[in-house]
């Protein structure tokens, strides 16, 4: 006769793997879903950059071209 306890038990552990399974997946679906993310925020990082040094770069000219207008009283 078999013992119900580790039949029960076999079940519950069945079950429980089954589940991890589930989570890893979702896991791992969830680490390629980031990894394209990432990616797609190294090209808005490089377009972000390149606005800040433009502005920069507009800022020091409007700052020199005053700077060598002769000034009006």
């Amino acid at each position: 006769m078999e013992n119900p306890h580790a039949e029960r038990q076999n079940v519950l552990l069945q079950r429980i793997m089954k589940n991890a399974d589930k989570c890893t997946e979702a896991i791992l679906e969830l680490n390629r879903c980031l990894e394209e993310i990432v990616q797609a925020d190294a090209h808005v990082k490089t377009a972000a950059d390149l606005v800040t040094k433009y502005r920069k770069n507009v800022q020091y000219n409007l700052e020199a071209t005053r700077s060598a207008a002769p000034s009006q009283s």
